[in-house]
C-alpha cells in the first residue's frame, strides 16, 4: 500500500512505504520491536511508521556479521574500494531523493538535505583513492639483514552510532573508510530519523547484493539506547564511533574502554568566531550568519559564541541584528527559507528553557542576558523558533554550555589575548574561527598559543567542513578524527613486523646474550 499524501510519493523511489521494518540483519529486512512513528518537524505529523529492531535481533545480525567479516577482510582493498565506489553511485543516483527526505524527516532546509548526501557520496569517491593508498612506513633496521616495517590489517567490525542532526554524513565518514579498511559495519541510525537509515541502508544492500557478497557486510537498526549499549558492550565490535552529547559519549566511552574496545568520539562543540578591529566586516557577518543560524543551529560546529573587538563592535553588531530580522524561518522544503524547524518539540522546549535562563542572567546586573533580536518560539503546529542574538557578560555560566539551536552569545573583547583565552576557556573544544588579515594574527591563532580546538579556521565559518580533512575536536568533544587526513588509521590495526633475512642473530641495542 503507498502514501495517501501526495507529497510522500516521492519516497517510494527509495524504499520507503507507510510501514518499514527498521532492521538490516544478515542480508534481510527483519524487525521484531516496538512500532514508532517517524514525524515532521514542520508540522508534528506523521510521515511514516517503522518497526525498531529488538535485541533478539541484533543478536541475529551481530552473528551473521561476524562470520561476514572473515570473508571482507580477505579481499584486497582496491577490490573493497570498488565496491564502495558503487556505494557512492547508487547515493548519487537518489540524490534528490534522498536529501528531500532528509530535509522533510530531519528538518534542515532542502539544499543542505542535499549537501548532507553530497558528503556522503564525496566520501564514496575519497575512500576509493584511499583503498590503494593504506600504507606502512620501512622503518630503517639496526640490525644487519633485517628489515622493519608497518602492516596494517582490519579491525573486524566497526559500529557506528550516528546523531539526527547529521544522519547520513556521519555514517559516510565512518562507513566508507572503515569498509575499505576491511571492516563489517553495524550502523545505529538516531532514532528520530529512522528513514533515512533504512533509505541509505537499501540503497548500500542492493550493492552488495549485485556483487555476489554477504548482506551481513552492512548491517543496520533501527532503535533506541537499548541497541547502542548494545552495541557498547559488544565485544565482538573492535571500534565504536559515537556521535552525539558529551554525557552520553561519556557514558558510552567508559563501557567500551571497560572490555578494552576503541571509542571514537564526536561530541558537542560549543565554537566561538573572534571579529578582530582589521577584518573584513561583510565577511564576517555574513560566515557568522551561516554558522549560527544555519541548520537552525543545530550542527556541532554551529557557531554559538561571537567575541567582537570593542572598536567594532556596535557595528558588526548592527549589521548581524539587520540581517537575522531579514532571515526566512519556515518550511525546509520551500525556496527562500532559511531556517527550518529544530527537530523535536523537546528540541523546541529546551530552545525555549535556554531563553528563560538568559532572561534569568539578565537579572545579574554584571552577566548582562539582553535579547537583541529573536528569543521567542513561533506559534505553529511545528517546531519552529526565531534565531537570537543574546549580548552577554563572558562570565556567565550558560556561555559554558551548549544550548542546542539558534542561539548566539556576543561579547566583546580588548586584546587578541584575551580573545583566545576567552575562546578556550569553554569545556568543549571543536571548532573555531578568527577574522583578520594580519599574519602574526593568524599564525599565533592556529600556533601553540592559539585556539584549543580541533577545527582552527581564519576568515571562513566554524560550520561547513570539507571531507579532506580529520574532522573532530579536543576536550569534552572527545578527541576522535574523522573522515580525511589519516584519520583512517583509527579504523585499522597496526603491526610493527621485523624479519630476518640472515644467518645471524644480532640483538637489538647491541645486548649480547650468552
Amino acid at each position: 500500500m503507498g502514501f495517501t499524501k501526495k507529497e510522500f510519493e516521492f519516497l517510494g523511489e527509495i524504499g520507503v512505504g507507510p510501514d518499514n521494518l527498521g532492521g538490516y540483519v544478515d542480508g534481510k529486512w527483519k524487525a521484531t520491536g516496538p512500532v514508532v512513528s517517524s514525524v515532521n518537524p514542520s508540522n508534528n505529523q506523521e510521515i511514516a511508521r517503522v518497526t525498531e529492531a529488538s535485541i533478539e535481533d541484533y543478536e541475529e545480525g551481530m552473528k551473521a556479521c561476524n562470520e561476514a567479516a572473515k570473508k571482507w577482510m580477505s579481499i584486497p582493498a582496491p577490490k573493497r574500494g570498488e565496491i564502495v565506489r558503487q556505494i557512492g553511485d547508487a547515493l548519487r543516483a537518489k540524490l534528490e531523493f534522498l536529501g528531500r527526505l532528509l530535509s522533510l524527516e530531519m528538518g534542515k532546509i532542502l539544499p543542505e538535505g542535499i549537501g548532507e548526501v553530497q558528503e556522503i557520496i564525496d566520501m564514496c569517491d575519497y575512500a576509493v583513492g584511499l583503498s590503494r593508498q593504506l600504507n606502512g612506513s620501512i622503518i630503517p633496521s639496526e640490525r644487519p639483514d633485517h628489515m622493519m616495517f608497518e602492516v596494517w590489517n582490519p579491525l573486524g567490525i566497526v559500529g557506528v552510532i550516528t546523531a539526527f542532526n547529521f544522519p547520513c554524513a556521519v555514517l559516510g565518514w565512518n562507513a566508507c573508510i572503515a569498509l575499505v579498511s576491511g571492516n563489517c559495519v553495524v550502523w545505529k541510525g538516531a532514532p528520530t530519523t529512522p528513514l533515512i537509515t533504512i533509505a541509505v541502508t537499501k540503497l548500500v544492500a542492493e550493492v552488495f547484493e549485485k556483487n555476489n557478497l554477504p548482506g551481513a557486510i552492512f548491517t543496520s537498526f533501527c532503535g533506541g539506547a537499548e541497541i547502542g549499549q548494545a552495541i557498547s558492550k559488544d565485544t565482538r565490535i573492535a571500534l565504536v564511533s559515537f556521535t552525539g552529547s558529551s554525557k552520553v559519549g561519556s557514558i558510552v566511552q567508559k563501557t567500551v574502554n571497560e572490555r578494552f574496545g576503541k571509542c571514537l568520539l564526536e561530541l558537542s562543540g560549543n565554537n566561538a568566531i573572534i571579529v578582530m578591529d582589521d577584518a573584513d566586516i561583510d565577511l564576517a557577518a555574513r560566515s557568522v550568519l551561516f554558522a549560527a543560524v544555519g541548520t537552525a543551529g543545530q550542527r556541532c560546529t554551529t557557531c554559538r559564541r561571537l567575541y567582537l573587538h570593542e572598536s567594532i563592535y556596535q557595528k558588526v553588531l548592527d549589521q548581524l541584528i539587520g540581517v537575522y530580522k531579514q532571515v526566512k524561518v519556515g518550511d525546509p522544503l520551500e525556496k527562500g527559507t532559511l531556517v527550518g524547524p529544530v527537530h523535536t518539540r523537546a528540541s523546541r522546549d529546551n530552545f525555549e528553557k535556554g531563553i528563560s535562563n538568559i532572561k534569568s542572567q539578565a537579572s545579574i546586573l554584571s552577566l548582562g542576558g539582553k535579547i537583541l533580536v529573536g528569543g521567542s518560539v513561533i506559534e505553529s503546529d511545528g517546531n519552529f523558533v526565531q534565531p537570537t542574538i543574546v549580548e552577554i557578560s563572558p562570565d556567565a555560566s550558560i556561555v559554558k554550555e551548549e544550548l542546542f539551536g539558534p542561539v548566539l552569545y556576543v561579547m566583546k573583547f580588548k586584546t587578541l589575548d584575551e580573545a583566545i583565552e576567552m575562546n578556550n576557556s569553554v569545556p568543549q573544544g571543536l571548532s573555531s574561527s578568527i577574522f583578520t588579515r594580519k599574519p602574526e594574527i593568524i599564525f599565533k591563532w592556529i600556533g601553540p598559543h592559539g585556539s584549543d580546538c580541533g577545527i582552527v579556521n581564519v576568515n571562513i565559518p566554524t560550520n561547513g567542513a570539507e571531507i579532506g580533512g580529520a574532522f573532530g575536536g579536543e576536550k569534552a568533544t572527545g578527541g576522535g578524527r574523522e573522515a580525511g587526513s589519516d584519520s583512517w588509521k583509527q579504523y585499522m590495526r597496526r603491526s610493527t613486523c621485523t624479519i630476518n633475512y640472515g644467518s645471524e642473530l644480532p640483538l637489538a641495542q647491541g645486548i649480547n646474550f650468552g
